[in-house]
């Protein structure tokens, strides 16, 4: 069956959540795609910051495989060994002593948020996080998400979340009460318009907490797992959090998350205060386990972030070539967004479908951003395609 076919068939099937591009996607490798029709594609978009080695990374697919003919799933009522080895792992490379699995970054995040309060002296429930910001698609996490769109049709929503306006840390101070008990924030806002919270910024946020007693959650969704050149973005902005949230990435495609804490927050947690029946399935471990060792392995974080100089400097040599049109990328590592001029905002999901006929793949975000989150595995060879493709649809956009 070719494309027009499948699409028939799901639209009948599937409730309208998705506006889904017209393509039926069945295989990939590295950082191509191809659809039903044979059609190849240059994923400049990772499942959206998911498949961060590739399509079907060899390794990857062997761990699978073999944990997937040894053992799928027992339930948290009986340990496993490669949820061991992946909180051995996360611990021995971040600032956490604790790890709470789950499926997803909505579910992370939600486990954080749980901890937050439960960790918090009676009283203290409120968590305020930042205008522009994206959290998640549960009720709470929407409550959290800086973005009234996403708030639309679900009020009322949950209590105690508020959003400070963004970069503005005097704002934030204000909107701390004696009810406080923690402040949300993305070390970078992806789906904010790629928007990088200056270190300077972090490092108030971290003294607010400090100085008001507050704990400090970094959702690193999106930024995390070697996305902005370090294995955790918070590695650059000398700022350690009390709370990190972890998903996408971390399993290269199949379904995971962590929520990683300090052991002085994460005893608030005993046997009963949260649970997941798939949360740490063994086949998602093992695939978790083989992307942190590959990530860890000597150079790949550096080529990371060469390549994501290299790709920000591509960007903003086209905003410069056509600068009525965008401004100079912004971003760290290989999430990096490319800013359109108010002019041409609105032409911005036209733009990317363009690029979709071009056989090229990313997204609009913020509506102001084009967002490019491609394989850390991308070549240059593979950026320079993405630029030409951008530079065809400018130039045409432009006469």
């Amino acid at each position: 069956m070719a494309n027009a076919e499948w699409i028939e068939k799901s639209k009948a099937l599937f409730m309208t959540t998705y506006g889904r591009y017209p393509a039926v996607m069945v295989e990939g490798r590295g950082c191509l795609l191809k659809d039903a029709d044979g059609r190849e594609y240059l994923d400049c978009l990772a499942g959206i910051a998911v498949c961060s080695l590739g399509h079907c990374h060899p390794a990857i697919t062997e761990a699978i495989c073999r944990q997937a003919s040894t053992l799928v799933h027992v339930s948290n009522l009986y340990h496993t060994m490669p949820q061991t080895e992946l909180a051995e792992l996360l611990i021995n490379h971040s600032f956490a002593d604790r790890v709470f699995l789950a499926n997803s970054g909505a579910e992370a995040n939600e486990a954080a948020i749980k901890l937050a309060r439960k960790a918090s002296p009676e009283g203290k429930y409120e968590i305020i996080s930042l205008a522009g910001s994206f959290h998640g698609r549960t009720l709470a996490t929407v409550a959290a998400t800086g973005q009234s769109k996403f708030h639309q049709g679900f009020e009322p929503l949950p209590q105690g979340f508020l959003h400070a306006p963004f970069d503005d840390i005097v704002a934030l101070e204000a909107m701390i009460t004696p009810e406080t008990c923690a402040i949300l924030c993305e070390p970078l806002q992806g789906e904010g318009g790629v928007r990088p919270l200056s270190p300077e910024y972090l490092v108030a946020i971290r003294q607010l907490c400090d100085k008001h007693d507050l704990l400090l959650i970094f959702d690193e969704i999106q930024v995390g797992m070697g996305r902005t050149g370090t294995l955790f973005a918070y590695e650059q902005c000398g700022v350690i959090p009390d709370i990190l949230t972890l998903a996408k990435a971390l399993g290269n495609g199949l379904p995971i998350g962590a929520m990683l804490a300090t052991e002085s927050v994460a005893k608030a947690f005993e046997p009963g205060s949260h649970a997941s029946t798939f949360g740490g399935n063994p086949v998602a471990c093992a695939a978790a386990v083989t992307v942190l060792r590959l990530m860890l392995a000597e150079g790949f974080l550096g080529e990371v972030r060469n390549k994501g100089f290299y790709l920000a400097e591509r960007l903003t040599g086209l905003a410069a070539k056509y600068p009525a049109i965008a401004s100079p990328a912004r971003g760290l590592g290989l999430i990096q967004g490319l800013p359109l001029a108010e002019a041409w905002v609105d032409q911005g999901p036209a733009m990317v479908n363009r690029l979709f006929e071009k056989g090229v793949l990313l997204n609009f975000a913020g509506g102001k951003v084009l967002r490019c989150l491609p394989p850390l595995i991308i070549s240059r060879v593979e950026i320079d395609q993405l630029i030409q493709a951008l530079d065809e649809i400018f130039a045409e956009l432009s006469q």
